[in-house]
């Protein structure tokens, strides 16, 4: 049986592991050889308040330079709108009497 002190010190690696894992995500000041779409328009969304965090410390940005334009955008604003499912969680079913 584990005990409560060796639960704790896997929850703790496995949320430094994923935090060491986001930040090689961030977008960067550094020219890439790729341009960034639509896909990574959401992910660089997602990851905004990590990035935002990230760029108090380091030269990460929240918004990605080098992207495709329109499509990039979109999935970029359709992901901070919708903060994984956010407006979902949050609506209320309205009840008929």
């Amino acid at each position: 049986m584990k005990t409560f002190k060796s639960k704790l010190v896997i929850l703790l690696l496995v949320v430094v592991l994923l935090c060491f894992a986001m930040a090689g995500c961030v977008p960067h000041n550094t020219p890439s050889a790729s341009t960034a779409g639509f896909l990574s328009g959401i992910w660089h969304g997602w990851i905004a308040p990590f990035s935002l965090i990230a760029s108090i410390f380091t030269n990460a940005r929240m918004y990605e330079m080098n992207n495709n334009g329109f499509l990039y955008e979109l999935g970029f604003y359709m992901a901070i709108i919708s903060g994984f499912g956010g407006l979902a969680f949050s609506r209320k079913k309205s009840r008929r009497d």
